[in-house]
């Protein structure tokens, strides 16, 4: 989550990254408390891996807890996530996803090719993503394609998710 740091001029890497990491970590219980009553290191960051992919995957903060119910829909369904934000982490985060990476990329980023979540965030989350990630939208959508308008259109059959692809 995104916070304004004050530092020493002349800190060592090492205490910086030992404060920043501190820091960051102090407001991640902060914020699991709040919202899930409790900071359980592992159910938070697992919150914290799926709001990467919704930061990645939508188009505008509106469309977060919907991108979400897809996520938690799927998972719960036990269907493959399928989502190029997955796939867009590290040198490939501006990186178009095509067919060859797909099949060649064996991380658990890949999530075409593995059921479930990625082991560990996609990148940096917004407080709004994570907000989604733990409230997703009551809606029984599993298929988003964005549209000529730049937003994405939801569905809950596949036959409805490939009309929406001329859209």
């Amino acid at each position: 989550m995104e916070d304004t740091y004050k530092v020493t001029r002349g800190i060592r890497e090492r205490d910086l990254m030992y404060y920043l990491v501190n820091t960051s970590l102090k407001e991640h219980q902060k914020w699991a408390v709040k919202f899930l009553g409790e900071y359980d290191q592992k159910q938070w960051f697992r919150y914290v891996t799926i709001a990467s992919i919704i930061q990645k995957e939508s188009a505008n903060i509106a469309e977060m807890p919907l991108v979400s119910a897809v996520i938690h829909n799927r998972l719960k369904l036990k269907m493959r996530l399928q989502m190029d934000g997955a796939l867009n982490y590290g040198r490939f985060s501006h990186t178009k996803v095509t067919p060859e990476m797909i099949r060649n990329d064996t991380t658990s980023y890949n999530t075409y090719r593995y059921n479930g979540i990625p082991s560990a965030p996609v990148g940096s989350v917004s407080f709004k993503a994570i907000q989604a990630a733990i409230f997703p939208a009551n809606v029984d959508y599993l298929y988003f394609v964005r549209n000529k308008n730049g937003v994405h259109s939801f569905s809950k059959t596949y036959q409805e998710h490939l009309r929406n692809f001329s859209q």
